[in-house]
């Protein structure tokens, strides 16, 4: 074996023989038990980051620990086509080549698109095979598939039949650049210094009431002015009407309990076509919803037009009309400009407010009413929510369940229409007759329209989340009865962010339920976030973001998963930076040279091992120790604990069998004899669970050695570990962890006395039983290596009075000083410490004292005073006991 492994060195060419073997590919009709997870489908657009690297690392430990078990597994990749974000790489590429999508047309914009998907759209998927992704890429699927968009098109009509599908004229979210509507996770609201302008309206009985509002444009399209039924300063204005400043329009005063006495001046324009809240107003007083701007968020006076009256002092319709075709920011500082000449404006003031803005693009977001195809999500929640109250699905963690009905209980009807080109185009035909034909295939719409209609496809394309809804058995075939879907579904895990429960998770439930009458999966696993090291969230402009795959690049996969894998508590976020994959690949390294070591001492797998038969102590020992680590690595994982499983094996592997088991064999294989035969066989059996053990999170390093120390199977390690109970195994436990409590204890009063490493001393023992001598005498060899001791004895005279001294059961064990160290610098050391760490306590204990540094502080900065407090205390615990041992 090499000195060091280099990930790079087989990482490549594993993977490819992994997948040339088949390794990774699904068998519905070979037996075992089915166990399934679909990919969160990434969008054709990404690249590799974090959250993906997450997810997949996660998914990829379950798929790799139930396939050695034995399961029938199947784990589902694929990609989604990302309508907004795709069609605005393609638009962007052919800006560069000065063609408008528009130019192109339909059908030539779709190729470029195709062309665009086929060269770049596998970006990810090479990128998850370099993570290490073990998925079937053999069943490898695309939303836009033909097999994916026929589903999609029969899902849309029998909706449609049912009446789950419809149009309707109601608010989005727009996206004035792009055109289109866009779904609430593709809005994120930004932070804002903006103003609150305070404008009198006149009433037409006389006086005025004054509204505060951020969007002064939109009070073109004004229909009410709304105030709190029960804020009494404007009780006796309730149904007057008020005349608009700027267009004479007469709108009416209503009592709403929108309003809140609290904010503003209590008193509210209402604008339905341009605001969510006000949209419900206008509802509840089946009031009017003119919309005054156009799909780029321009003025557009046509709904109002009619309307626009003069009044002297009040209104300027001339002004108004003005406006038109202006760009709502620019219309903005016109209006103010002109409330302000004509006496209305009252005053403004600053204000932080939350403004939409579009994820993709940067685009201000805007409320706007149109024409849209909406899926009645409320009538297919009620079976969802019936599944997880009954168990038949469960989120882990749990409390993510009450998030889920919180939701399901506050549902909104579905927009699933996009003003794109890219995605599925909507199955619905327009007719020269009037009417709406809904069909799978324009042949269909025409046979129900007859020969003489001339029919035109509705323009717009499907919410990406329509399609991803029916991932779990489109992509196994559906509507077809294959034998995948007989058998995979329905699916046994699903493993995503919180982010998505709502948008992805609960559709795809929905439409599961509804089309197939079966749950989509049986577990909804939630993971947190990536943070960095300190807690914080990643970002570009913190600079704190990191490139998994210059992780890869730097450190392997297998350190990058398996710090990943280590900090991933049940639906916590995870704190992720280099020095935390630095550290783990220091684990692998120690891996791969324990293993290097015993090949090179002629360890070697012993296919007739029994391991009931082993007779040495710690041969015993190691594989009750083997036994408990696999059951509770097993035990972990079942839970969806993976911090638990990644701590139980980093803990087997290097504090047990790395510094104790080979520590304590390198006597015994120096002796030989029948004895290092049997630690020999049985180490090189306890390092093949090790590899078993450890192949899901690190599979890379597993499988090298695998096949390096000549383990059989050429490709992949076979079958998850399960060790016999070992007879003996308590007795033996008993006595190696007495060697090792002593070895441990001794180190301690070493380091603490600030012994040098090369200084051998002596072990005397006061009050030690005969047991305790024999066993002495039986590790003699092992204390003196590991412990540093000249000679382990009872004590047959006086304690000498120079000696550091520690108990260890019924044993009193000194440890000789004088001539070791200089007791008298070491003493004026020791207290020189303990007053430095003394007063950086002080420091750090008064701060903390301070009411304002942790309120005002950030909490990284509160909670990092806090860490060094108690490091520091627990320092000068350390300190007082060494010098209390020698006082």
């Amino acid at each position: 074996m090499e000195k060091a492994f280099i990930p790079a060195d087989y990482e490549n060419t594993l993977y490819a023989a992994w997948e040339e073997a088949g390794t990774f590919e699904a068998k519905p009709g070979k037996g075992g038990t089915p166990y399934s997870i679909m990919f969160p489908p990434p969008n054709v657009t990404g690249t590799l980051h974090l959250g993906h690297a997450l997810t997949f690392t996660l998914q990829d430990i379950l798929i790799r620990w139930q396939r050695e078990k034995g399961a029938n597994v199947l784990w589902q990749p694929g990609t989604d086509h990302a309508g907004i974000a795709t069609q605005m790489v393609v638009e962007r590429a052919l800006d560069k080549e000065g063609i408008n999508r528009k130019e192109l047309g339909r059908p030539g914009f779709m190729d470029r698109v195709w062309e665009w998907k086929n060269e770049y759209g596998g970006t990810i998927i090479t990128q998850l095979r370099r993570l290490g992704a073990s998925a079937d890429w053999t069943r490898e699927r695309f939303t836009m598939d033909e097999g994916l968009s026929r589903a999609v098109r029969k899902v849309f009509v029998q909706l449609h039949k049912e009446g789950l599908i419809y149009r309707d004229r109601r608010l989005v979210n727009w996206d004035p650049v792009f055109r289109s509507a866009i779904s609430d996770l593709e809005v994120e609201n930004k932070e804002t210094k903006g103003s609150m302008w305070h404008i009198r309206y006149p009433l037409e009985n006389g006086g005025t009431i004054t509204i505060a509002t951020t969007r002064p444009e939109t009070m073109l399209g004004d229909v009410a002015v709304a105030v709190n039924p029960e804020d009494e300063r404007y009780a006796s204005m309730i149904g007057q009407t008020v005349i608009l400043p700027l267009t004479g329009r007469h709108i009416t005063i209503v009592a709403d309990e929108h309003s809140d006495p609290e904010k503003g001046t209590g008193a509210v324009k209402i604008t339905p076509a341009h605001d969510f809240n006000d949209f419900e107003v206008g509802k509840r007083h089946n009031l009017p919803a003119p919309t005054i701007l156009d799909e780029s968020a321009c003025i557009w006076l046509d709904e109002i037009r009619p309307e626009l009256a003069d009044y002297e002092g009040v209104s300027d319709t001339g002004f108004v009309r003005s406006l038109e075709g202006l760009h709502r920011d620019e219309a903005r500082k016109k209006i103010v400009e002109r409330l302000d000449e004509m006496g209305w404006l009252e005053k403004i003031e600053p204000h932080v407010l939350q403004v939409p803005t579009a994820e993709r693009g940067g685009a201000i977001v805007e409320p706007r009413l149109t024409l849209q195809w909406y899926c009645d999500a409320p009538k297919l929640a009620q079976p969802a929510v019936d599944a997880v109250t009954s168990g038949d699905m469960v989120f882990e963690p749990r409390q993510w369940e009450n998030t889920f009905f919180a939701w399901m209980r506050d549902l909104q009807p579905w927009c699933i229409s996009r003003q794109l080109w890219w995605g599925h185009q909507i199955p619905a035909w327009y007719g020269s007759d009037g009417k709406t034909y809904v069909a799978e295939t324009v042949e269909d719409a025409q046979k129900q329209a007859g020969p003489s209609v001339t029919l035109t496809q509705d323009e717009d394309v499907l919410d990406t989340w329509f399609s991803s809804a029916l991932w779990p058995f489109t992509t196994l075939g559906w509507p077809d009865k294959t034998e995948a879907l007989e058998f995979y579904y329905p699916t046994s895990t699903l493993v995503t962010g919180f982010d998505i429960i709502f948008f992805w998770v609960s559709r795809m439930m929905m439409m599961g339920l509804h089309f197939m009458g079966k749950v989509p999966f049986r577990k909804i696993l939630i993971h947190g976030l990536v943070r960095d090291e300190k807690g914080q969230k990643m970002s570009k402009s913190r600079g704190n973001g990191i490139d998994p795959l210059d992780l890869i690049a730097d450190y392997g996969a297998d350190a990058t998963r398996l710090a990943i894998a280590a900090g991933a508590g049940l639906g916590r976020d995870i704190k992720l930076g280099r020095n935390r994959v630095e550290e783990h690949r220091a684990f692998i390294t120690k891996l791969w040279n324990a293993s290097r070591f015993l090949q090179m001492n002629g360890v070697e797998p012993q296919p007739d091992f029994n391991p009931s038969n082993v007779q040495s102590t710690l041969a015993r020992w190691i594989l009750e120790e083997a036994r408990k680590a696999v059951a509770q690595a097993d035990a972990a994982l079942e839970a969806s604990r993976f911090d638990e499983y990644t701590r139980c094996c980093y803990n087997f592997v290097w504090n047990i069998f790395c510094d104790w088991f080979v520590e304590f064999s390198k006597p015994t294989f120096r002796a030989g004899g029948s004895e290092a035969d049997e630690l020999k066989a049985t180490g090189a059996y306890v390092l093949g669970i090790i590899l078993r053990m450890m192949h899901p999170v690190i599979p890379f390093v597993t499988s090298t050695l695998w096949q390096k120390l000549g383990y059989s199977g050429p490709f992949g390690i076979s079958s998850w570990p399960e060790v016999p109970l070992i007879a003996g195994a308590e007795d033996a436990a008993d006595e190696i962890n007495w060697v090792i409590r002593l070895i441990s204890d001794v180190r301690t009063v070493r380091a603490e006395m600030n012994v040098p490493p090369s200084q051998k001393a002596p072990l005397l023992l006061r009050d030690a039983s005969d047991r305790t001598i024999e066993r002495a005498r039986k590790w003699q060899a092992a204390i003196d290596q590991m412990a540093r001791a000249s000679d382990v004895s009872p004590l047959t005279e006086e304690a000498p009075k120079m000696a550091a001294q520690l108990i260890l059961d019924e044993a009193t064990i000194f440890l000789p000083l004088e001539g070791v160290i200089d007791l008298d610098a070491e003493k004026a050391r020791l207290q020189k410490e303990i007053l430095r760490l003394e007063g950086e306590i002080g420091k750090v204990e008064k701060k903390l004292s301070n009411e304002n540094f942790v309120a005002r502080a950030k909490p990284e900065v509160v909670q990092e005073n806090r860490d060094r407090l108690d490091t520091f205390q627990q320092e000068l615990t350390k300190q007082k006991t060494a010098l209390s041992r020698i006082s």
